[in-house]
């Protein structure tokens, strides 16, 4: 098994020194298997989209665009 070093911040690792009985390593590790596992789902689906950068561009901003609007909507009650 390969080791690795984590930098974080003295305010991190004084909260994690609060519960000593948690096994820090393992849920670090999951979560680094957890994102690849995600990691690999998406490069699959997007192997196989026939979508140009382009196209995902202007299909996030039209998202974003309508996402704004519906919060501005559902705020100005």
């Amino acid at each position: 098994m390969v080791n690795m070093t984590l930098a974080m911040s003295e305010e991190l690792h004084s909260k994690m020194k609060h519960f000593p009985e948690i096994k820090w390593t393992q849920i670090a590790r999951k979560a680094i298997e957890n994102k690849i596992k995600d990691l690999e789902t998406l490069e699959k689906i997007t192997s196989k989209s026939k979508l140009t950068q382009k196209d995902v561009e202007t299909i996030g901003k039209k998202v974003k665009l309508a996402a704004m609007k519906r919060f501005m909507n559902e705020n100005s009650h």
